[in-house]
């Protein structure tokens, strides 16, 4: 995969992580490898629609091979966990979950059925891709680890079906000592909640404004039978002297806090209500952790970070083709899912490794798009002229006009 050359004397570049990662899956042959490393380079350069037809124009391999090896096996969840370990130093990270509407025309697609598509407010009949993605707290972004189409089962909901995809992930998670999943409100069913605590791994989420919880009995034993154990509903205007302030955010927003027993989870959580008071009106919102111990500021931090899987969304829709796979396998959809994700994630690395930064920074996909399309282009063009890029003026046109077009982050 032909990267950018000029920074690549600075530090080992990503071309080089990117080969040494598909060389140490033991499992991947070298035509996979090879395979694989096109296709990532493919996505990220290609204009149009990624389709096989339109991604042979961009790269040396036909159709029909795009077409056949679609179909085989790839293990894109350890690929992706190993270019991130060898690119990014380790900070503090956590998972995240969501799931994406694509659109798909036709009746004989494997996986079709009704979703909700959040872009409209309602389901509609087409596919659905379920991310668990990775969060480094530190940089603020999220990289994609696992993708998969969602597919009903018989006899199995389809939070069942997330949530076996979560306890799947779950060792390969805590074995990177990320401990804590972050996933949004549709999340918080015991269905899924009981898997993912017993998988060993702790739920950070959101629950409804009307959540059926109980008070924990705090007072002493009487000494005549059982012991009580809880002391009635949790009424959250009626009962806010019991909770715990914790302090004020922005916009007069107070935080109050409490461990409390979940009716719906079957087990103890530590709830964090966020209150506003506007104009007379109160408005709540209620996240929680299945950790009672974790810090109510730091459940707040854990689930704001959760956005940024929608950015992954956003730009592998965008840039890397993630809507525009045209077989009818699903097989193939896994195949491209997963690849549009990596493409996006190797964007990131390496200008995450050419700003050799371990701070925030802000990423314009667009202008990578825009820059490795200038790059594959000149290379190209140089190519058939016979010219090198070991020659001096040949190489300050190529980085002057690698950025072309781009627009700034």
């Amino acid at each position: 995969m032909r990267l950018s050359k000029s920074y690549c004397h600075r530090n080992l570049s990503l071309e080089s992580i990117v080969k040494t990662v598909l060389r140490s899956m033991s499992n991947v042959n070298k035509p996979q490898r090879t395979f694989i490393a096109a296709l990532l380079a493919t996505l990220i350069v290609f204009q149009g629609k990624a389709t096989y037809r339109n991604m042979n124009r961009y790269s040396g391999m036909s159709e029909k091979r795009f077409s056949r090896w679609y179909s085989r096996s790839f293990d894109f969840a350890l690929f992706n966990r190993r270019i991130i370990a060898h690119a990014l130093p380790e900070n503090d990270r956590i998972a995240a979950i969501d799931a994406s509407f694509i659109s798909k025309s036709g009746k004989l697609t494997e996986g079709l059925g009704w979703f909700y598509n959040g872009s409209v407010g309602q389901s509609q009949h087409g596919l659905e891709a379920s991310l668990i993605s990775l969060i480094d707290l530190k940089l603020n972004t999220a990289f994609a680890l696992d993708v998969r189409q969602t597919l009903d089962q018989n006899h199995k909901t389809r939070v069942e079906v997330y949530a076996e995809q979560v306890v799947e992930i779950a060792p390969e998670l805590q074995e990177q000592g990320i401990l804590y999943l972050v996933g949004d409100a549709y999340y918080s069913k015991e269905k899924f909640v009981s898997p993912v605590v017993k998988a060993g791994l702790k739920l950070v989420g959101k629950l409804r404004t009307d959540a059926d919880l109980q008070w924990f009995y705090e007072g002493e034993y009487c000494g005549v039978g059982r012991p009580k154990k809880f002391d009635g509903k949790v009424r959250f205007e009626k009962d806010l002297h019991r909770f715990e302030h914790v302090g004020r955010l922005q916009e007069g927003i107070e935080i109050y806090t409490k461990k409390v027993y979940s009716k719906t989870f079957k087990c103890a959580i530590n709830v964090v209500m966020l209150r506003q008071t506007r104009e007379n009106k109160t408005s709540r919102v209620l996240l929680y952790s299945t950790d009672t111990e974790l810090d109510a500021l730091v459940i707040i931090k854990y689930y704001k970070a959760r956005f940024q899987i929608e950015f992954l969304f956003r730009d592998a829709k965008q840039y890397t083709g993630f809507t525009h796979c045209q077989s009818r396998k699903k097989e193939a959809t896994h195949t491209h899912l997963n690849a549009s994700l990596s493409a996006l994630n190797v964007l990131k690395l390496e200008d995450q490794l050419l700003k050799g930064s371990n701070d925030r920074t802000v990423i314009s996909i667009a202008s990578w798009k825009r820059k490795k399309f200038n790059q594959h282009l000149m290379e190209k063009l140089f190519d058939k002229l016979g010219l090198s890029l070991s020659i001096q003026k040949v190489a300050q046109v190529y980085k002057q006009m690698s950025d072309y077009g781009a627009m700034a982050a």
